[in-house]
């Protein structure tokens, strides 16, 4: 017999596996998504576009399959060495001891968000995987329902757009990139300062820093519902042990902790140079520069951190994959005009001070069909940075209103769940039950301080 303290849960948990489930009749794989709307934008260019015409419709899709290639291979960089880096001996264990100090589920699960919204700030990679790691040690400590922790740490992630390796703000703040719409369309390169260290942004990811334990806490399923981690189906990697005895020339230097010094040497000579130099050091370069210099010599030795990132690796393959083909959608709407189209629309329903908000709603359901934050800012960037000039509205807050619909409406894209789940070994529709409360507060909170803030 349910009680009423019960009712509202069992109504809470309806309404999660009901969302789950259309999401995973409508929405097919990301490739198979980006190949479809590939067919619609194409469409849209012909029906509405003003240089719509078959030539340019199929040189524009080439040149940007090409143009973005750069670009793409940076962001990979990004997942690649965040990645790595996480599973660096030293940094797993710095987490290992911060998840001990938790002593009850709920201290656990309100202690894994706040580490992986930290990490996930400073390396969205990064951030990513740390959720399945932590996630896993909290399991292997205490009794928890584990999509409920691994739900946990994976909310984390919802503020990864937000933060410095954002590839929607790092491709506004270096110049000449390929996907800096802004600077081919105002001449202008936003730093972090007007984008990323704003109150817009840094406010309402406080809020969620402070608010989404709490959430937690009361999404806690009871003890004796509690699914918990299954460590003989799904053990922890072996780690990497050295080999014994007399090695060939080949097999020291592998080992040898002289290549991870040589690495870190130059990096630190790169950032004294570019320092004394004043050379700027901004931009994704930068992040993946010092990711990679960080991994490298925490990894100890070369061949450590080649294996970490040949696992790393092994996550990227449907984004090489995507890429291109948004990068081919931006062609085809540069070549045809059709931003200008859909710009105008915006035009007409907002003004100065709404534009920033109704590109957020915007970008929450484009999330949906496309789950990358570079791939998301090929399609939508070209439209509402000319909204937001013509408008006279603050085009940094636009930019990052993109950017924040994308890192919220993630918590419901199997996209991006699917290497979290994949790592800590579970189910994805269970884990986005729980997380499609993380997508509700999200969205309310970053939509409220594109309101009041801005």
């Amino acid at each position: 017999m349910k009680t009423a303290a019960t009712a509202p849960r069992v109504r809470k948990t309806r309404f999660t596996e009901a969302t789950i489930a259309f999401f995973e009749r409508t929405i097919p794989d990301p490739f198979v998504l980006a190949i479809l709307i590939t067919v619609v934008v194409a469409a849209l260019s012909v029906c509405f576009a003003p240089h719509a015409s078959a030539g340019r419709l199929i040189s524009g899709w080439y040149k940007g399959f090409f143009d973005i290639l750069t670009f793409a291979f940076q962001i990979t960089l990004i997942l690649v060495t965040g990645h790595a880096f996480a599973h660096a001996p030293l940094v797993q264990r710095v987490f290992k001891a911060l998840v001990s100090i938790a002593r009850t589920p709920v201290q656990a699960a309100a202690l894994t968000f706040v580490l992986v919204a930290l990490a996930s700030f400073l390396n969205w990679g990064f951030g990513l995987v740390v959720s399945a790691l932590l996630a896993r040690e909290v399991a292997k400590r205490m009794r928890v329902d584990f999509a409920w922790i691994v739900a946990a740490g994976f909310s984390g992630w919802v503020v990864w757009a937000s933060g410095i390796s954002s590839s929607i703000a790092l491709a506004q703040s270096t110049p000449g990139s390929a996907m800096n719409v802004v600077q081919k369309l105002t001449g202008q390169v936003l730093p972090f300062g007007s984008t990323v260290f704003t109150s817009f942004n840094l406010v309402p990811t406080i809020v969620m820093l402070v608010a989404m334990p709490f959430v937690f806490a009361w999404l806690k399923p009871r003890d004796e519902d509690a699914v918990v981690l299954d460590t003989e189906k799904h053990p922890d990697a072996p780690p990497r042990v050295k080999p014994q005895g007399k090695l060939s020339f080949a097999r020291w230097i592998e080992y040898s902790w002289i290549g991870s010094a040589f690495i870190g040497a130059v990096g630190v000579a790169v950032l004294v140079v570019a320092r004394s130099e004043h050379i700027a050091f901004t931009g994704v370069n930068a992040v993946i520069f010092v990711m990679f210099i960080a991994g490298v010599i925490l990894h100890g030795y070369p061949l450590a951190y080649a294996d970490a990132v040949k696992n790393a690796a092994k996550q990227t393959g449907s984004m090489m994959l995507q890429y291109p083909l948004y990068g081919g959608i931006m062609g085809m709407m540069d070549a045809t005009g059709l931003p200008d189209v859909i710009s105008h629309f915006f035009i007409t329903i907002s003004n100065a001070h709404t534009l920033p908000f109704w590109s957020y709603v915007c970008s929450l359901i484009v999330t949906f069909f496309i789950p990358s934050g570079g791939g998301h800012w090929a399609v939508q960037g070209p439209f509402v940075v000319p909204a937001a000039v013509a408008l006279h509205a603050s085009v940094p807050a636009t930019t990052m209103a993109v950017a924040m619909g994308e890192q919220v409406s993630n918590m419901l894209q199997p996209f991006w769940a699917a290497p979290v789940v994949a790592m800590a070994g579970i189910g994805v529709q269970r884990v986005l039950g729980f997380t499609v409360m993380t997508f509700l507060v999200g969205a309310v909170v970053y939509g409220v301080a594109l309101v009041l803030l801005v």
